[in-house]
């Protein structure tokens, strides 16, 4: 293991699916401690099939890439139709800069495209979605021999910056899922643990969001995510590593709340799992995975059917 091995952590918030992505695409493992860095990440997560029916990460008539905006279909509600889908993109400018050697600090400027189908009507949005803040410290770093583990504590804020008043061409406003952002300032903290003995190792980041409401009284019940990566180093020359994972996300939310109270509605429970790859030559990371689900609670919304994330970052 490269003596000076880090986790990457990324406090992924995805404001549209609601509880699901605070840690939960993390972009990767990376030798490079202490660096600062810029990234570019582009997420993709899919819900697709009601309970008993097939769940397809790349539905029918979906894109995995930003489409055109969409905006003229009636809005309808879900009646158990097989080619319903929710498709949620995120394309992430993110940053990170040590003030000290041990104290980060990070931000996220995501760009968000949500679609939905319903009965055969297919709409999409997109726009500047909900900006991150957050700074974490690193408690633990014991990096200079065979068994290395590191252990980062931290806490962020969620703004409100994305558009939440989104409207079909009948000025029907769309569902808070489809929205832009939330219309809420939320809170989150954070921890990540890494582990390695020689060329493996496992890293495990847990956290923890509170959410507020927006001026609606709309709101989104707290919400709990853990990531759970297990990889394997295999040095490339001199200045190339490649690193293979398996991965699995957990991620709970009681769904939506209106003046404060549960409406019962995009409950989240789910357990996914996957595989990524994380490549590195010098300065440069490349980052992508993959996860489909693996197990989810009871819901009569179209089911999580998995996410996608590839990313390139430059470390300096």
């Amino acid at each position: 293991m490269n003596r000076k091995l880090l986790i990457l952590l990324f406090v992924l918030m995805s404001s549209q699916v609601f509880a699901c992505d605070i840690c939960g695409c993390f972009m990767g493992i990376t030798p490079y401690n202490n660096r600062n860095s810029i990234s570019l990440l582009y997420r993709y997560r899919s819900f697709n099939g009601y309970n008993g029916q097939s769940h397809s990460l790349f539905p029918n008539g979906g894109n995995f890439f930003i489409p055109a905006q969409s905006q003229n279909s009636p809005i309808t509600d879900h009646a158990g139709n097989p080619d319903d889908y929710e498709l949620y993109r995120s394309l992430e400018i993110r940053g990170k800069y040590f003030i000290t050697s041990k104290l980060e600090i990070n931000a996220i400027l995501p760009y968000v495209s949500n679609s939905e189908r319903y009965n055969g009507y297919t709409s999409s949005i997109s726009g500047i979605g909900d900006i991150n803040f957050y700074a974490g410290y690193h408690v633990v770093q014991k990096l200079e021999d065979n068994f290395k583990q590191q252990l980062i504590a931290g806490a962020g804020i969620k703004l409100a910056t994305g558009k939440n008043d989104f409207k079909n061409n009948e000025r029907i406003r769309y569902s808070s899922l489809m929205q832009g952002g939330t219309g809420s300032t939320d809170g989150f903290v954070y921890l990540n643990y890494l582990v390695g003995l020689g060329k493996f190792g496992a890293s495990l980041n847990t956290s923890y969001k509170v959410n507020g409401t927006n001026n609606r009284d709309e709101g989104i019940a707290n919400s709990t995510t853990s990531f759970l990566n297990i990889f394997y180093i295999q040095r490339i020359g001199k200045d190339a590593q490649v690193m293979p994972s398996a991965q699995f996300f957990y991620e709970y939310s009681a769904g939506e709340k209106y003046k404060g109270v549960k409406t019962g509605e995009h409950v989240m429970n789910n357990l996914m799992g996957g595989v990524g790859a994380d490549i590195f030559y010098k300065n440069i990371a490349l980052n992508a995975g993959i996860q489909k689900n693996i197990w989810e609670g009871e819901t009569d919304h179209p089911m999580s059917a998995g996410k996608v994330y590839v990313g390139i970052t430059y470390n300096f």
